[in-house]
């Protein structure tokens, strides 16, 4: 999901260059909006892991 991020402010970054304003713009909310959404994933998963705590073999 991080690679989308990335990609999104590649994009962002080519289009600022370019002059193309709104695009450059746009990429970056949706790079954000992806990388939020990847954190609280992250956290979800953490507190669910923890929760499950470790079984024993």
């Amino acid at each position: 999901m991080l690679s989308w991020v990335v990609t999104f402010l590649i994009i962002a970054l080519i289009a600022g260059i370019l002059g193309f304003g709104g695009i450059a713009g746009a990429s970056v909310e949706i790079a954000k909006i992806i990388f939020f959404i990847a954190v609280v994933l992250f956290l979800v998963s953490a507190v669910v892991g923890l929760a499950r705590g470790r079984t024993r073999v």
